[in-house]
């Protein structure tokens, strides 16, 4: 029996679903660390919580043309991400965490793995080309990120940390669409190699402190 045979569409539907809300409690996550580290209050904590995890994968769904958005459609996902944020901030206040910038890392880059898989699958999906979709994934992993760092009046992440970020879910997009569409690879097969190479080759280049050379004036 073939080891790599194709799964039931429905199954792969219900992966694809489970990485996508996988990706938005990550994000979602990060968003909550952030804000805490810089003390927002409640109300701060939720708006920077719900733009990081959904920011993304909304502006690749105005991009592509897709409608309903992804959390409009399943409409379980904005209930997830509220109990998220009321979970951790309970959380939070009972342990009286001190949160340092590294306590982002882990969520961030789970997230960045995860939803640089799913936005290049969908773009797939829709028939975009193999470059669209790549550019896809980056969109969706990257951008709420970038709208959390910039309601903490911070520089984002992926433009200001020297540590390789938007070049390894432009990797790991690139990756997507050749063992899917040259190697022939089930989407599922697919999916857990992108997630998995993207977050560890992030999680690495932080560890490892591997630098891209920064602009010398």
């Amino acid at each position: 029996m073939d080891q790599f045979a194709p799964l039931p569409d429905t199954w792969g539907q219900t992966l694809r679903m489970a990485l996508e809300l996988a990706a938005t409690l990550a994000f979602a996550l990060s968003g909550v660390l952030e804000a805490a580290r810089k003390r927002l209050d409640v109300v701060g904590v939720c708006v920077v919580a719900f733009a990081a995890a959904f920011g993304g994968g909304t502006l690749r769904d105005l991009l592509v043309d897709y409608r309903p958005f992804f959390w409009v459609a399943h409409i379980e996902f904005l209930w997830a991400v509220l109990a998220l944020c009321i979970g951790a901030m309970a959380f939070m206040r009972q342990r009286h965490l001190h949160l340092t910038e590294r306590a982002i890392l882990w969520p961030d880059a789970v997230g960045l793995g995860l939803f640089t898989a799913v936005g290049v699958d969908r773009a797939l999906a829709l028939g975009l080309p193999a470059l669209v979709a790549v550019m896809m994934g980056i969109i969706t992993s990257v951008f709420g990120g970038v709208i959390r760092d910039v309601l903490c009046n911070e520089v984002p992440r992926a433009l200001n940390d020297h540590r390789p970020y938007a070049l390894w879910a432009f990797l790991g997009g690139t990756l997507h669409v050749v063992l899917q569409q040259a190697v022939g690879l089930p989407p599922w097969l697919v999916l857990t190699i992108t997630v998995t190479l993207t977050a560890g080759l992030r999680l690495l280049s932080v560890y490892r402190d591997w630098q891209l050379p920064g602009w010398r004036t």
